[in-house]
């Protein structure tokens, strides 16, 4: 392999855009850019209108997608002095589920003049969640109905996902859902625009979409009982679906001369953004589990066997690697919640204590609870401070905290949260391992990895290594790999996502090892968070009591 090759990896994320350029060769991360939409995450009114949202609404304008797309290619080509004929590949990762309705030839319905003023019109973020009530009726008569295809995402469907959403415009806009000829993921249509072609992903479609490989989608008969009239959505999904790594074919003449890069420059199948980082951090192969550690965190793990798990968020086929099976599973808040105590939960006297001493009121707490020695605080605390997502899969479930005292301190309930999150960890683990799914070891990646108090109690909770990605981009670099293999050896590409990532990643250079006197305080530690796991979030007779009053 020639040294003067590169891969571009973009990374659409919820509110920018991420552009690395990297040599294929070696590795090397040659220049990175990054592209904030213009209207962000639009949660009030339509950009350009009048029209205001109601409550847990979330869209996104797929021109912004586009503008900063543009950006962001010709800021890594002038930064990282690569010419366009040595670019062999693009790969795309997308924040999901995010959802829009376009025409057959993939205009956006929202830019229409028609339905610009339609809020159903307009991409639906992943993080929009005013389809619950949709959702509830989907999992509801899955149940009822034993779907088959409900165990490989748990037992419970989110309302973040496809269907969910398409029935919400189903029902609230009726003329707008027979107007889309499309429902697609965001990632999947960008592909659409770079090559002129619909190209639907296994990760979108499988963990998204309820898509099998071997069943497809949903039946018609399914989604007749849901509404009558709503199986048409079928018509509306595309007629195929493509591993990731697949090229999806190469750049039009139009998107080339945009984008100052050669027509035909093969461009890969999109992929989630978390799975993206499975490559990423080098793995290729079953017995590793990867955590994307970030204000939430992603937990993702490879098998050649399809098993069904407790509250795993999705099993697919060739949605993660090709030629394995990708579990999904995850917690819905982590550093969320240590940013939450940093904001609520101390004095004013930390507050001037931070400031004389030049660090943030969450350093501050960091090198408190740092200190301490394990178990000394005497808490023990659930994370569900934005539900459960894996593996009780119940976003109504709420952060319970014990064993506090008038000597309790802001940075004993820190470091008792970030314990939680370390036991929630864990839980995911020994369900993985319970179904028979053997996790030697543990990687890393994302926001949280810069804390070495937080990975060595990771570690030590769950008696685990953890070794962390060495690159700071790993989702993109993720991309990127995938946009090597979409090349091929016939354009200066990898013929294998293994091959790809041991040329383009490299070992980690910290890893985290479990001591042995901390895990056997937190064995003890576990017991009592496994006591309340259950009776809060498996004893429905005594949470509703709790909730109740």
């Amino acid at each position: 392999m020639e040294s003067n090759y590169y891969a571009l990896g973009l990374d659409f994320g919820t509110k920018s855009v991420r552009c690395l350029a990297v040599n294929i060769a070696s590795g090397e991360e040659s220049a990175v850019a990054v592209s904030e939409y213009l209207d962000g995450v639009i949660t009030d009114k339509l950009p350009g209108t009048s029209i205001t949202l109601d409550r847990d609404w979330a869209l996104q304008n797929p021109q912004n997608w586009l503008d900063s797309l543009n950006k962001v290619v010709h800021q890594v080509l002038k930064d990282g002095k690569i010419k366009s004929e040595t670019v062999v590949g693009i790969g795309i990762s997308f924040t999901a589920s995010t959802i829009l309705p376009t025409t057959d030839d993939g205009i956006p319905l929202c830019a229409l003049p028609k339905w610009s003023c339609e809020p159903h019109a307009w991409p639906k973020l992943w993080k929009h969640h005013a389809a619950q009530s949709d959702a509830d009726l989907i999992n509801n008569l899955a149940r009822q109905e034993s779907e088959p295809w409900l165990k490989r995402y748990g037992g419970l469907i989110s309302s973040e996902w496809l269907f969910p959403k398409a029935l919400q415009v189903f029902r609230e806009s009726r003329e707008c859902f027979n107007s889309a000829k499309r429902f697609i993921e965001a990632g999947d249509w960008i592909v659409w625009k770079l090559v002129g072609r619909e190209t639907r992903s296994a990760c979108q479609a499988g963990y998204k979409a309820l898509w099998n490989n071997f069943s497809g989608y949903p039946s018609n008969l399914f989604l007749e009982k849901l509404n009558k009239g709503f199986s048409q959505l079928n018509n509306k999904l595309g007629k195929e679906v493509f591993p990731v790594g697949t090229c999806s074919g190469g750049l039009t003449t139009q998107m080339a001369s945009r984008l100052k890069l050669l027509p035909d420059t093969p461009v890969g199948t999109a992929i989630i953004d978390a799975h993206s980082a499975v490559a990423g951090v080098g793995v290729a192969d079953p017995g590793k589990m990867i955590m994307v550690m970030g204000t939430s965190t992603c937990h993702m793990v490879l098998d050649q066997k399809e098993v069904f798990i407790e509250g795993v968020a999705g099993v697919v086929r060739d949605g993660i690697i090709p030629g394995y099976y990708g579990y999904e599973s995850g917690q819905a808040a982590v550093g969320d919640i240590f940013a939450w105590i940093a904001e609520y939960g101390v004095p004013a006297t930390y507050y001037s204590e931070a400031k004389k001493s030049g660090l943030s009121l969450y350093e501050l707490l960091i090198n408190k609870a740092t200190s301490q020695k394990v178990g000394n605080h005497g808490l023990v605390a659930l994370d569900w401070l934005n539900g459960n997502r894996s593996v009780l899969m119940n976003s109504d479930l709420k952060g319970v905290l014990v064993g506090l005292t008038l000597k309790t301190k802001p940075e004993d309930i820190f470091r008792a949260m970030i314990e939680a999150t370390a036991f929630g960890t864990r839980i995911i683990i020994e369900t993985h391992e319970e179904s028979g799914l053997n996790i030697d070891e543990l990687y890393a990646c994302g926001g949280l990895v810069k804390n070495p108090l937080i990975m060595q109690i990771y570690s030590d909770v769950t008696g685990k290594n953890i070794k962390v990605a060495s690159s700071s981009q790993t989702t993109a670099l993720g991309a990127a790999i995938l946009g090597s293999v979409a090349a091929g050896p016939k354009h200066n590409g990898y013929g294998s996502y293994a091959e790809a990532i041991k040329k383009m990643t490299a070992p980690a250079k910290i890893t985290y090892k479990p001591n042995q006197e901390n895990i056997k305080i937190y064995n003890k530690i576990f017991k009592k968070y496994k006591l309340l796991h259950d009776s809060f979030g498996r004893e429905k007779l005594l949470m509703g009591k709790i909730y109740n009053h």
